[in-house]
């Protein structure tokens, strides 16, 4: 607080952080100089407030087919601002009018899978992530577009031929898997042995 007059005897603290433990000190001043600080007051905790800080680093994607993976970066104590504290994750396919919402309760959570049979491989999803707690909900983050899971690849690589190099190595070679809208990217090839 701003210096207070000589013959007052009480303040009010502003701008303190809803729900946290504060203690104070009172110093005395005069023209010669700031004498010792009295000793702290007893801790005092502010009340609880809806929170205001929403979950930053909404992304998402992969897991498995008929699934939307949610990810974000966990809100931090002193931002909780109550007890009660979880998050609200909002989703809905690109294009649709319609959010489906989910409360996820634990603190500590960073991730949401949404499963559901009828989500296409790798069709995107508006995303955003809110925060809440005793108090009420409180504000959300801007809209990410997050990608359902990818499904399995459904065809063969082509072309597949081989070629010995010597009585013990054999060098195999096939036309790729381009990439596609409903299976995704490809990360690896298994090479089967038959004989």
């Amino acid at each position: 607080p701003e210096v207070i007059n000589g013959r007052t005897h009480k303040a009010t603290v502003v701008d303190l952080s809803p729900w946290v433990e504060y203690e104070f000190r009172v110093v005395a001043s005069n023209s010669v100089g700031i004498g010792e600080p009295s000793r702290p007051s007893a801790l005092l905790k502010t009340k609880a407030a809806v929170p205001v800080v929403a979950p930053t680093n909404v992304s998402g994607g992969g897991g498995s087919r008929s699934e939307l993976v949610i990810t974000w970066e966990p809100v931090s104590e002193e931002l909780q601002n109550g007890e009660g504290f979880g998050y609200v994750i909002m989703f809905r396919p690109l294009g649709s009018a319609t959010w489906t919402k989910a409360v996820v309760a634990s603190v500590e959570s960073s991730k949401y899978v949404y499963r559901n049979e009828s989500i296409s491989p790798l069709s995107p999803f508006e995303v955003k992530v809110g925060v809440y707690n005793n108090e009420g909900e409180g504000t959300l983050s801007s809209i990410s577009i997050v990608y359902s899971g990818e499904d399995e690849p459904r065809m063969a690589p082509g072309a597949v031929s081989a070629l010995s190099v010597s009585a013990a190595e054999v060098e195999l070679s096939w036309q790729p898997l381009a990439w596609n809208r409903h299976t995704g990217r490809v990360l690896g090839y298994e090479v089967s042995l038959g004989w």
